[in-house]
């Protein structure tokens, strides 16, 4: 099932016409290309590619482009991380169990300087023990948590309100 994007009739007024949208990279751990099929009782019947269609489809009217990816590999999610510095406006990333565990990519957020959005499908702190921490909490502007995929559509529309406040005199 695909929820609609968020409502946002007309491009966001801080956007230029003129020049390219400001870049969010979707960021999104190990696992959650087995959504649909992986725990449905938790993380719900959505495919990573009906998160990707709701992304692009909130991105648009915000004014914003993404770059969409997933990998189950900590050290390449590091590197597209470093890659955001000096590219992208903005992180929306599910770290997924690297949460809990990388205190390096906790690292390599941090020194993006970066407004950085954390999603996730469930509520990690309605679960077991071991979820309730997360080390990228501790460097992102944001947390969103236990909205289904709708989360993204939620963090995209923050992201694109916090990049309206950067661009303000």
């Amino acid at each position: 099932m695909v929820l609609a994007p968020l409502a946002c009739p007309e491009p966001m007024p801080h956007v230029s016409q003129d020049l390219d949208p400001p870049l969010v990279a979707v960021l999104n751990g190990p696992n959650l290309n087995l959504l649909g099929t992986r725990q449905p009782e938790i993380y719900g019947a959505a495919t990573l590619d009906d998160v990707e269609a709701l992304c692009a489809e909130t991105a648009e009217p915000l004014g914003l482009a993404i770059d969409f990816r997933q990998t189950n590999g900590e050290g390449e999610l590091i590197t597209w991380v470093q890659e955001c510095r000096g590219r992208a406006a903005g992180i929306v990333i599910n770290p997924a169990g690297y949460s809990h565990t990388s205190i390096a990519l906790m690292d390599a957020l941090r020194a993006t300087d970066l407004p950085i959005i954390e999603v996730h499908i469930s509520n990690i702190h309605r679960r077991e023990e071991f979820r309730h921490l997360s080390y990228v909490s501790k460097v992102a502007t944001g947390v969103i948590a236990g909205l289904g995929i709708q989360g993204y559509a939620l963090a995209l529309a923050a992201m694109a309100e916090l990049l309206a406040q950067e661009g303000e005199p």
